[in-house]
């Protein structure tokens, strides 16, 4: 079973200094049949005008996984965290019990592109924690960012799930492959791509479950997210 969702379905949130689309119900925008998929519960593709962002908010219970699309995300926390995010990094942040955090544009004349991905967690109440790790694109294939501890690759999340990053040039092909029992989200960043019969352009995700092994074919350059989840 493959299960499409296209970009102009999503919700919107637009603001002064945010352009958001959620592919799953967030905030104000609520849809029962998008509710999340199995531990993934937020996509939010954000858009921050130079100088925006999000004041000091807090968080409970959920994994915390920052991808950078184009321009760079300062962000502060209540463990005393303070960094920027750049293209080519990966976030976690661990809510657990509890922590606190902003995340502003970083720059005053160029907009920030990103996405913002909230899994649940295995268990509640976690020690609250951070990491941030830079990646080296992997050409024509999948790079492991996030994974459970029992791996080594990326940042740790406390979740049966991994995600990982792919990056094609037009013609070149990847195959997909879930264990049995095991479900996949195609998140396409950039790019369109051809999944088995589907075709999907940036924005656009898919869910797939094991009895579907299919192949990617990139129609353009490719930026793309995978996710592998119990």
């Amino acid at each position: 079973m493959i299960a499409v969702r296209k970009s102009e379905e999503r919700g919107v949130t637009r603001t002064g200094w945010l352009d958001s689309r959620h592919t799953f119900s967030f905030a104000d925008y609520h849809d029962p049949k998008f509710m999340g998929f199995r531990s993934l519960r937020v996509i939010n593709e954000d858009r921050i005008a130079p100088g925006g962002g999000f004041p000091t908010h807090h968080h409970r219970d959920m994994e915390i996984l920052t991808y950078l699309v184009s321009g760079a995300l300062e962000h502060k926390d209540s463990l005393g965290n303070g960094s920027v995010i750049q293209a080519g990094e990966i976030q976690r942040m661990t809510a657990g019990s509890g922590i606190a955090h902003s995340e502003f544009n970083h720059s005053r004349t160029e907009p920030a592109h990103l996405l913002q991905i909230w899994l649940l967690p295995a268990q509640s109440g976690l020690t609250p924690g951070y990491e941030q790790r830079a990646f080296n694109p992997l050409q024509g294939g999948l790079l492991q960012l996030a994974a459970p501890t029992s791996q080594a690759a990326g940042v740790t999340i406390h979740q049966d799930a991994t995600l990982a990053v792919g990056f094609l040039q037009a013609g070149q092909t990847l195959q997909l492959r879930l264990q049995p029992g095991r479900f996949g989200w195609l998140q396409v960043v950039r790019g369109a791509l051809s999944l088995g019969e589907h075709h999907l352009r940036a924005g656009d995700g898919a869910a797939l479950d094991s009895q579907e092994q299919p192949s990617i074919r990139a129609a353009e350059a490719v930026e793309l997210l995978w996710f592998d989840l119990a």
